[in-house]
């Protein structure tokens, strides 16, 4: 797995910010490949074709890509304020594009970056954050003395119980981020006296 905790959008959304009669949309997505954002990109772009610059931005952890385009706007006006909005919000696997229909009044490189900043964030804001772990989904057994007695702990660790079995023991479907795990493992079998049978699958990505 590429990385043990990463941040994307959790969804697509567009905001709109006006400067002077300039109107500045933004769109972000979440996305996984270059040709994902490559065809992000190419929608936004058949979405508004009569719009006068198209720049966009986006971060991937395939290979740490980053690309961005200032689409004839001054160079460092409008691409790289668009990059920075998903750096600074510590974003990867996305993609943002901020469509401009030009208003007729100049508005100079520093209003060129307040706009364009201001399209991308907002966009991002709308979009929503989620965060994606590593996560070690966990099959445990344990009899109902030894349940109750783990159970205060589950929730303190915030454990995920994804399902919980009542037979003639428990029998629990759990989930935790990797790196909570050997310390959880060492606990349990310590509470139960080795009672409990605890069957550790292979990690997965989640989001939170």
């Amino acid at each position: 797995m590429k990385d043990a905790v990463y941040t994307t959008l959790e969804g697509r959304a567009s905001y709109t910010y006006e400067e002077k009669k300039s109107v500045f949309i933004g769109d972000a997505s979440p996305v996984s490949t270059e040709e994902d954002a490559l065809a992000f990109i190419a929608s936004v772009k058949a979405k508004y074709p009569d719009a006068r610059h198209h720049v966009y931005a986006y971060l991937l952890r395939e290979n740490s890509k980053n690309r961005y385009s200032d689409d004839h706007e001054p160079q460092g006006t409008a691409g790289m304020p668009v990059l920075d909005v998903l750096r600074k919000g510590g974003f990867t696997d996305a993609v943002i594009v901020v469509t401009r229909y030009f208003g007729g009044t100049l508005l100079g490189a520093g209003g060129l970056v307040r706009a364009y900043t201001a399209a991308a964030s907002g966009a991002v804001k709308e979009a929503g954050t989620r965060t994606y772990r590593t996560y070690r989904p966990i099959a445990l057994s344990v009899s109902y003395t030894d349940y109750n007695k783990l159970l205060p702990e589950l929730e303190r660790r915030a454990v995920r119980i994804r399902d919980t079995a009542y037979t003639d023991e428990v029998s629990l479907s759990l989930s935790m981020p990797e790196e909570d795990y050997p310390d959880f493992a060492r606990f349990v079998t310590e509470a139960t006296a080795a009672r409990a049978v605890l069957i550790p699958s292979d990690p997965i990505f989640d989001h939170e």
